[in-house]
């Protein structure tokens, strides 16, 4: 059954100024000119934000990312940071803390991600259509991994928005939503109405045969005429998805229009289109603004995920048996360490302390197994995460509360086994 989707109709910026949020600077440039920076002596804040319609509700994404300043700041004490490097922390959180509690600043989309500097002068906020996980995290580099994996994790989805005269087509990745060349059908027929024989005069038309109501054959015709150009139409958007696909790879297609309309050209699809439909979203495809666009994209991309999840744990379960798989978060440390994650499934509700070793950089959740100093962390599933990221694995932040159950806070699939 396919998903249905119901929806109603730079620059460096320095401190102080506006931070761009929007097209200005593909994510591309953002990663190029954040990676320039480098590893610095001064401390960067780098916020992955979820902005989900049930963050949003009564602010609780404020909540969240207070809850996570208060551990991020209680921590660095102990990492040893000096009392001037904490005051400079502390005042980019609160920057960020500011500019997130403004209703105008939030982006369109289901994330957010903020970096941010003052000794360098950096504040950059840049809107995306999903994050992994809300996380907020110092270090001496800004935490850009993310983005790039979100770049092709999400992928190019291509949406054609149609009625039985038009249609639009839309590029959504996780740079924005572009639109693309619409077409339009043949309205020879449409525009016009049909107009029935004239009245006979009384008295005279029984005597001609003449046929009138809705059998006469005119009408019938003129019916047959528009459900024919109503056909060619629903086959020429499927035959321009099919050149989008063909052009270039895809991660999904959505066929989205009124509920009378929208399920029209999903017959007409080609085989390799069919297999990329995500599914089906009802809107107004003359109103619908980008925004209407992407939120009906993400909503179906959601039901995806959580079939992608559920095959991720049954992958996991078999695996377990064969030794491709460990569940848990001390064995997938260590996996971590040996570089063996393949996919890193993560309970997005999990939070636990940890420690980062410092001789080796190992991750682990006691002090005593690194042998030596250990630096400690407010949450090492955030750290696993990035790390996870830098090894180049595919992460899986599990929603499903019935995955999630079964997934012991941290999980992989592995590339190799060893011994």
């Amino acid at each position: 059954m396919v998903p249905t989707a119901n929806l109603s109709s730079s620059k460096r910026t320095a401190v102080g100024r506006k931070p761009r949020h929007g097209g200005e600077a593909t994510v591309s440039e953002l990663i190029e000119r954040l990676t320039r920076i480098g590893a610095t002596r001064h401390w960067v804040v780098s916020c992955y934000l979820k902005l989900e319609p049930r963050d949003r509700a009564r602010g609780k994404y404020l909540i969240k990312l207070k809850n996570r300043a208060k551990r991020l700041l209680a921590g660095l004490e102990p990492r040893g940071l000096t009392r001037s490097e904490r005051a400079d922390v502390e005042a980019d959180v609160e920057r960020i803390r500011d500019h997130l509690s403004q209703p105008g600043q939030l982006p369109p989309g289901r994330g957010v991600a903020i970096f941010a500097c003052g000794p360098l002068g950096l504040f950059e906020a840049v809107p995306l259509p999903l994050v992994f996980r809300s996380r907020l995290v110092v270090d001496h580099s800004p935490l850009v991994r993310e983005l790039a994996a979100l770049d092709s994790e999400f992928g190019r989805v291509i949406c054609a928005a149609y009625d039985r005269t038009s249609a639009r087509f839309l590029e959504v990745t996780a740079r924005g939503v572009r639109e693309l060349p619409t077409i339009t059908a043949d309205d020879s027929t449409r525009t016009a109405r049909f107009h029935g024989p004239s009245k006979p005069r009384q008295g005279r038309g029984r005597e001609r045969g003449a046929a009138v109501g809705p059998s006469a054959p005119g009408e019938h015709n003129f019916n047959q005429r528009i459900r024919e150009e109503k056909q060619r139409h629903y086959a020429a958007i499927a035959q321009r998805l099919f050149e989008h696909v063909r052009e270039r790879p895809v991660r999904g297609v959505v066929l989205a229009g009124a509920k009378a309309d929208v399920a029209g050209v999903e017959p007409h699809l080609h085989p390799y289109v069919a297999e990329a439909l995500l599914g089906m979203a009802r809107i107004n495809p003359k109103t619908a603004s980008e925004t209407d666009i992407l939120e009906s994209v993400l909503d179906l991309r959601a039901e995806m995920e959580r079939e992608w999840e559920r095959h991720h744990l049954s992958e996991m379960q078999e695996g377990l048996g064969t030794g491709w798989a460990l569940n848990g978060v001390t064995g997938t440390l260590a996996a971590l360490a040996r570089g063996q994650v393949r996919t890193l499934l993560v309970d997005s509700t999990a939070e636990r302390p940890g420690f980062r070793c410092r001789d080796d950089g190992r991750l682990v959740l006691s002090a005593d197994l690194c042998g030596g100093e250990a630096e400690p962390v407010p949450d090492i599933i955030d750290e696993a995460i990035e790390e996870a990221l830098r090894q180049g694995a595919h992460v899986d932040v599990v929603e499903d509360p019935d995955v999630q159950r079964r997934v012991d806070g941290l999980a992989c699939l592995l590339r190799f086994r060893v011994g």
